[in-house]
């Protein structure tokens, strides 16, 4: 069938009213398009240099804060923010903000129309990894089709920097707790007592997990679960403290599963008297095999980011090699104590069967020449040696008797405590603290003063590793001092070549240690390092004995 060409009255007749309408709207639409293609170009320069800027970062951190302010400036927008998506959870694990007003709060998911606000989606290798938002026109117009096109470039390329600054930040994190695994396992087999030994596994979460505190809980035979080693800047306050039996948490984690908690402050299961304190927790079981030690609890601040599901991975790797840890230390000192009550044995058997036998011979002999002595002198001192043989070997029965008992646990000295600390903050730091010790440390230091002298050199030598960056650390014990009220005391000195202590920075170390010496009666304070000039810091720690 032949095709019908329209009439001059039809719609889509050639001069027709619709006609020309629709060339008009052609037209508007090849110049917006010859208008976006312009601006554009125009704006390449400025887009290759964010390009260029957003990858330059390693840290996922500095990365997301260089692209909320390059998205900003690329697009003239007072806000920007980031949210960023927990893999296989639902909600944010962080959130990043560029300015203030708007974007500064969270964003409205999903985020509203209009051209007032924008809104883009951040991919990392096909995966959604969050969105990047944009408020708040500096000119008080709309973002345009270019802004829109320009930030999803940028996008695009921040997913690559992305990308690439979370394998490396993966990696860092993985071997920062693979080390932190092996100073625990290096101090609890060197022959730590049962309480050092979970204050390291205390410390060493706390430190890799960023948290506000580290805390281990042991059963209290009543169906709940104690605080007894805690690593926090007021440990006071949390030992001892106990949850309930009653507690939902304590069920599960006494039947070896793991808790994860948004908001430790308003999570009902939290029945503590300290829970509103914390935010978000991880509490972990110490398990090993079938048998569950204890709990490993590392809590946040309140308001602090959650923990992600990598962090959340890796903590419970942690505690599982903890906790084999813990039971190897336990079996190395059963052993050394079964190797101990073995020698013992054999020098009591030595004494029974050798020594007695012997002087039990010699007493004899003594009698039978008591007998035939002419002298009365002669046969009086006779009977003195044997009455003398006879006292010692009552003596050497109950020697006998003592050295067949089990040893009572006698705690490890000061000086072997000390070294202990320095071995363990060997594998963060890179090298081994130099150690020097003036004085009888051991006879002369009281167990309270020795127990808060050792958390004192642990909480320094945390403080050196995290922020002082140093080379060199010297750690001098003096038992010899004389302290300002004329009493006799030890000092604990920790002398590193570091960045020192900056202007304005965190104080709560220094006050942890503060606190401590005061505690006891005696003091704390700091000064010039080893480096050059009186770089670094010097920190000193003194209590009575």
């Amino acid at each position: 069938m032949a095709a019908t060409a329209p009439s001059s009255g039809s719609p889509d007749a050639p001069g027709s009213p619709d006609a020309l309408d629709s060339l008009d709207a052609a037209t508007e639409a090849t110049r917006s398009l010859q208008g976006l293609s312009t601006e554009l170009t125009s704006r390449v320069p400025r887009l290759l240099e964010a390009m260029r800027t957003v990858g330059t970062g390693r840290d996922l951190r500095t990365t997301l804060d260089r692209i909320a302010e390059t998205a900003a400036e690329l697009a003239d927008a007072r806000c920007a923010a980031i949210g960023v998506d927990d893999a296989g959870e639902e909600g944010l694990a962080d959130y990043v903000t560029y300015g203030s007003g708007a974007a500064a709060g969270r964003p409205p998911v999903p985020f509203p129309d209009g051209r007032h606000a924008l809104g883009v989606p951040i991919r990392v290798e096909g995966e959604n990894f969050g969105h990047l938002y944009l408020t708040d026109k500096r000119d008080g117009g709309e973002f345009s089709l270019a802004d829109l096109h320009m930030v999803k470039v940028l996008a695009t390329e921040a997913g690559i920097a992305i990308g690439n600054a979370r394998v490396h930040e993966e990696r860092a994190r993985r071997v920062r707790w693979i080390d932190g695994s092996v100073a625990v396992t290096t101090a609890l087999l060197s022959g730590s007592d049962a309480e050092d030994a979970l204050s390291v596994v205390a410390e060493q979460a706390r430190r890799l997990a960023d948290a506000d505190a580290g805390i281990v809980l042991l059963p209290d035979g009543e169906g709940g679960l104690e605080m007894v080693a805690v690593a926090a800047d007021d440990p006071e306050n949390l030992l001892g403290t106990v949850m309930p039996p009653h507690s939902p948490v304590a069920a599960q984690l006494l039947a070896g599963e793991p808790v994860f908690v948004e908001d430790s402050a308003t999570d009902p299961r939290m029945i503590t008297e300290v829970a509103p304190r914390f935010g978000p927790s991880m509490l972990l079981p110490l398990k090993s095999g079938d048998r569950v030690l204890g709990t490993l609890a590392i809590p946040r601040r309140r308001g602090a980011r959650r923990y992600t599901a990598a962090e959340r991975t890796l903590a419970t790797q942690f505690a599982a090699q903890a906790a084999l840890a813990l039971v190897l230390a336990e079996a190395q000192r059963d052993r050394e104590r079964l190797a101990v009550l073995e020698d013992r044995d054999r020098i009591a058997r030595d004494l029974h069967d050798l020594v007695i036998q012997r002087l039990f011979a010699t007493g004899l002999l003594l009698e039978s020449v008591q007998r035939v002595a002419v002298a009365p002198e002669a046969r009086e001192r006779v009977g003195q040696a044997v009455d003398e043989l006879d006292v010692t070997i009552q003596e050497i029965r109950t020697a006998i008797f003592a050295l067949q008992q089990e040893p009572a646990g006698a705690p490890a000295g000061l000086r072997t405590r000390v070294l202990r600390e320095l071995g363990t903050a060997a594998v963060p730091l890179g090298f081994q603290p130099s150690a020097a010790f003036v004085g009888p440390v051991d006879a002369k230091v009281g167990e309270r003063t020795g127990k808060n002298l050792v958390a004192a050199l642990r909480e320094a030598l945390s403080n050196a590793f995290r922020h002082a960056r140093a080379s060199r650390i010297e750690v001098l014990v003096d038992a010899t001092v004389t302290l300002p009220d004329g009493r006799p005391g030890v000092r604990l000195s920790v002398a590193d070549d570091g960045v020192g202590i900056p202007e304005g920075g965190r104080r709560s170390g220094l006050r942890n240690l503060a606190k401590r010496a005061e505690s006891l009666g005696g003091s704390s304070h700091y000064g010039p390092g080893l480096g050059e000039d009186g770089g670094g810091t010097t920190v000193v720690w003194e209590a009575p004995l």
